[in-house]
């Protein structure tokens, strides 16, 4: 079969197409023809060798969510999963291929009128979102910002918090028309990189969702109202200023607080039921998924470089 793996950590020319042996699956496990593979902001971050320290390794298989239907089940799996189109966490690796494994606590039918496409798009993000703003202990009413609102976690983080009633839903955005597209998804005010740039956004948030991390956090934290919480849920631009911490011991009386969030740190029967009421919400058109661009599994390179480049609006897909 054909698969993506990391040549040479860098930069995106370092990815590989190869032919691999066909997977099979271990008990516990099913095997997934793939239709939709998720692009996502940790595979660049893996790509680029930030995580080696983790155990990451060249000659990777990059990839971690897909969408297709059960070709095999492992020992101890009810065979009737056998031709169902479902959708897949697959760890993080595996995901690049035309055949993947994955546990069957990570796998989840898909409802009728939800494409593999929507799935991979929404699946692992959503998630990400709902718990964001869950630990960020949001409540209607509240001011919300959104840094890097152009990926999936931040498309759908917008959507939630102006669906939960936020009494304002600011993002931070590259360019003029993506904050026409996140204004159309429930923002109601659009700042520049800088957090600057819309005089009638709010001074201060209650909430700040951030995807970004990166030398301008501190920035950000200065924008916390008072009891204000910040949860970094990503760091697509790389990690904050060693001494970030200062900022919030500096402002000590206004109470604020940071966290990180990662999904891994959810019960799978917690994340698998938000995701199956997400899909459910998306195959009805009450949550919109946005798909950047669909390219075959073997312009795998392309999708990282505009990835790297910034001109990614919601999610690329592979398909095989």
């Amino acid at each position: 079969m054909k698969a993506v793996v990391i040549r040479e950590f860098g930069n995106p020319d370092g990815l590989e197409v190869v032919d691999l042996p066909v997977p099979v699956p271990a008990p516990g496990q099913v095997r997934i023809t793939t239709e939709a593979i998720g692009v996502g902001g940790v595979d660049a971050v893996i790509r680029r060798g930030t995580l080696a320290a983790y155990g990451f390794r060249e000659g990777h298989l990059l990839g971690s969510e897909v969408a297709g239907s059960v070709t095999a089940v492992g020992e101890g799996v009810d065979v009737s999963w056998m031709g169902r189109r479902v959708w897949a966490f697959t760890g993080l690796s595996g995901g690049y291929a035309e055949q993947a494994v994955a546990s069957v606590e990570d796998v989840l039918l898909l409802p009728d009128g939800l494409t593999g496409t929507d799935a991979v798009t929404l699946g692992g993000s959503g998630v990400v979102a709902h718990f964001a703003l869950d630990r960020a202990r949001f409540t209607p009413g509240e001011t919300v910002l959104v840094r890097g609102a152009a990926g999936s976690i931040g498309i759908t983080a917008v959507q939630l918090a102006a669906k939960g009633g936020a009494g304002a839903v600011a993002v931070t955005s590259s360019s003029e028309e993506r904050g026409t597209r996140l204004r159309d998804l429930g923002a109601t005010h659009v700042l520049d990189r800088s957090g600057e740039g819309d005089s009638d956004a709010p001074s201060g948030f209650d909430v700040v969702i951030d995807v970004v991390g990166g030398p301008r956090l501190s920035l950000f934290l200065d924008r916390l109202n008072s009891n204000g919480r910040y949860v970094a849920v990503g760091v697509v631009g790389g990690q904050p200023p060693a001494d970030f911490g200062m900022r919030l011991m500096d402002a000590f009386r206004k109470s604020l607080s940071f966290a990180t969030f990662s999904s891994d740190t959810v019960l799978g029967s917690d994340r698998q039921a938000v995701r199956s009421s997400q899909f459910d919400d998306a195959a009805h058109g009450d949550l919109r998924t946005v798909v950047h661009e669909v390219l075959p599994l073997d312009q795998a390179v392309l999708a990282h470089r505009e990835m790297d480049a910034g001109k990614v609006f919601g999610r690329v897909v592979l398909a095989p």
